[in-house]
C-alpha cells in the first residue's frame, strides 16, 4: 500500500519519506534535508570522502590586541560576517604563542562548531600576513581533484546547508556540531567544470556587492569632511613622532586629570583648531536639561521578561550600532513595574541622545526616535537637549572626528574603558545657528540614506545570486 499526502497539506510541515532515505537521523528537519539533496540535480557525496586530511580544531589561545599588520592575525568566529568574509580593514586580534600547526593555508575552509553562529564558514585566501584560527573553528582541507574549495564554500552560503546545520546541531544552551558530524554532510557534487561555473557566477556577485559597499563607504567617509568644511574647521594632522608624545604642561592646566594621555599635544592642537572655526563652541551641558545614565537590574533576576508584549525595551550599549542607529535584534525587556519605579530616572523619551560610555562600543551615539517607552542600562549616557537644538546635528557632531577626539581624550585607558557623566557634560559642541544645524543634519541624513541604498543593492545582488546558484545545484523545490 502506498500513501500520499493530500494536496491541501503544506508539504514542508507534513510529508512522507522512505525509511531507506532517513540514514541515521530520525528527526523531520534532517529528513527534509536528505530529501532535498537526494532529489538534487547532482549525486550527493559525503564531505568525509572529499577531504585530504582529518578536520582540525583551532588554537585554544586568548586573543590579544593586534597593533599592526605585520603581526599574525587570529581569526575568530566574531571576525567572520554573515557572508563568510572577514574585514581586511580591521586589525583584529593576535596571539602570544604562534603554533605553526594552526597557520591557515590558501583555500583552507574553517567552520564554526559552537555557539549562536554554529555553521558559519570562511575560506582563506593568501594575505600579506600570517593567519591562525581559533578553537571554536574547525579546519577542512579538501581534495581539489574532487571538489573545488570555492564550491564547498559557496555551498555553505546556501539555504540547504543552513537547513542541514539547523537540523544536525545539538539543541542545547550552546548549540554545537563536532568534526565527525560535519564530515557526514552530504553535498550535491557536479563535475569540476560545472563547479567552476557556479563559483564564477557567485564570485561575480560578491565582486558587485563589494563595489556597491565601497561606493557606500566612500559616501560615509565624506561626511566628516563635509561637516568640518561647513563649520570652517581645519584639524591638524595628528603626528606620532616622539617629539609629539614627549611634552610638558603647566600644573594649573591639568584640571582634575593627571594622566598624560589627557594632556597630549594632539588634543590641545585639535581643540585650538575647533575654536578657530566659524561658530562658537559650548559645553554639551549648556545645551541640556538632563544628563544621566541607566541602571542594570541583577542578571538572571525576576526584573526581566521574555517578550515585548509584556515588557519594556531595555537598551544596552551594544544596541547602538556604528551607524548611530538602534539595533533591536538582541533586545532585552524589563517588567513595567520595574521601569516605573526602580528605573524611573533612566526612562528614555523620543529624541533623547544615547551615548555609549563603557567598553568596546564607547563613543557610539544614537537617537531614540520612537514614541513608546524604553529604558537604558548603566553603560549608556542619556542626554536630553533643550528646545531649539537640532538633535540630529548634535548626534552627527559627536560621531564626527571632533566629537570622537573629545571622547577619546575623556575615556580612561583601563582594562574596561569608561567615561563618567561629569566628563560627558564637558564635550565641546560647535554651535551654529539653528538653520545651519538643520542644513548640515539634512545633508548628512541624505548621504547616509544614499549609502544605505547602495548597501541594500549589494546585498540584494548577492542574495539573488545565492538563489540562482541553489537552483543550479538543487533544482526547483519539489
Amino acid at each position: 500500500m502506498s500513501y500520499q499526502v493530500p494536496q491541501h497539506i503544506d508539504k514542508d510541515k507534513i510529508f512522507i519519506i522512505k525509511k531507506s532515505e532517513i540514514n541515521s537521523r530520525l528527526d523531520p528537519k534532517m529528513a527534509l534535508y536528505n530529501q532535498s539533496v537526494q532529489h538534487s540535480l547532482y549525486p550527493p557525496v559525503k564531505l568525509k570522502s572529499l577531504l585530504l586530511s582529518k578536520p582540525q580544531y583551532g588554537a585554544n589561545e586568548a586573543g590579544l590586541v593586534r597593533e599592526h599588520k605585520e603581526q599574525a592575525r587570529y581569526i575568530r568566529i566574531t571576525d567572520i560576517d554573515e557572508n563568510g568574509l572577514i574585514s581586511l580593514d580591521e586589525l583584529g586580534a593576535t596571539v602570544a604563542n604562534l603554533d605553526v600547526k594552526y597557520i591557515l593555508n590558501e583555500n583552507d575552509i574553517v567552520i564554526a562548531r559552537s555557539g549562536a553562529t554554529v555553521g558559519k564558514s570562511y575560506i582563506h585566501k593568501l594575505l600579506p600576513y600570517t593567519c591562525v584560527y581559533a578553537g571554536y573553528l574547525i579546519r577542512f582541507v579538501v581534495d581539489s581533484d574532487k571538489i573545488l574549495p570555492d564550491y564547498l564554500f559557496a555551498y555553505t552560503q546556501l539555504n540547504p546547508y543552513k537547513e542541514w546545520v539547523n537540523a544536525i546541531q545539538r539543541p542545547s544552551a550552546q548549540p554545537n556540531i563536532n568534526a565527525e558530524e560535519y564530515q557526514s554532510l552530504e553535498i550535491p557534487l557536479p563535475n569540476l567544470s560545472k563547479q567552476q561555473e557556479i563559483v564564477d557566477y557567485i564570485n561575480a556577485a560578491y565582486t558587485q556587492k563589494q563595489a556597491k559597499e565601497t561606493e557606500a563607504q566612500q559616501l560615509l567617509d565624506s561626511i566628516d569632511g563635509y561637516l568640518l568644511k561647513e563649520l570652517g574647521i581645519t584639524l591638524p594632522n595628528l603626528k606620532a613622532e616622539l617629539t609629539d608624545r614627549v611634552f610638558y604642561v603647566n600644573y594649573s592646566d591639568l584640571s582634575n586629570r593627571l594622566d598624560p594621555y589627557y594632556s597630549l599635544k594632539c588634543f590641545q592642537e585639535s581643540f585650538e583648531a575647533v575654536h578657530l572655526g566659524k561658530y562658537p563652541v559650548v559645553s554639551l551641558k549648556s545645551l541640556t536639561t538632563l544628563i544621566t545614565s541607566g541602571i542594570t537590574p541583577k542578571s538572571g533576576g525576576d526584573a526581566y521578561v521574555d517578550d515585548k508584549l509584556n515588557g519594556i525595551p531595555f537598551i544596552r550599549s551594544g544596541n547602538i550600532n556604528i551607524d548611530g542607529e538602534l539595533d533591536f535584534n538582541d533586545l532585552m525587556y524589563i517588567r513595567p513595574d520595574i521601569h516605573k519605579t526602580i528605573m524611573k530616572s533612566s526612562q528614555v523619551r523620543k529624541n533623547d541622545l544615547m551615548i555609549a560610555i563603557v567598553g568596546a562600543t564607547i563613543g557610539q551615539v544614537g537617537i531614540y526616535v520612537f514614541d513608546n517607552e524604553a529604558n537604558i542600562n548603566q553603560a549608556i549616557a542619556l542626554v536630553r537637549l533643550k528646545d531649539g537644538i537640532n538633535v540630529e546635528y548634535v548626534k552627527e557632531l559627536i560621531k564626527s572626528s571632533i566629537g570622537q577626539l573629545s571622547l577619546n581624550r575623556l575615556k580612561r585607558p583601563v582594562a574596561r574603558a569608561n567615561i563618567n557623566l561629569e566628563e560627558i557634560a564637558t564635550i565641546q559642541i560647535v554651535l551654529p545657528p539653528y538653520e545651519v544645524q538643520q542644513k548640515i543634519a539634512t545633508q548628512i541624513q541624505r548621504i547616509r540614506q544614499q549609502a544605505k541604498v547602495l548597501q541594500a543593492e549589494g546585498k540584494a545582488i548577492l542574495e539573488d545570486a545565492k538563489r540562482k546558484v541553489e537552483q543550479m545545484i538543487i533544482g526547483e523545490k519539489i
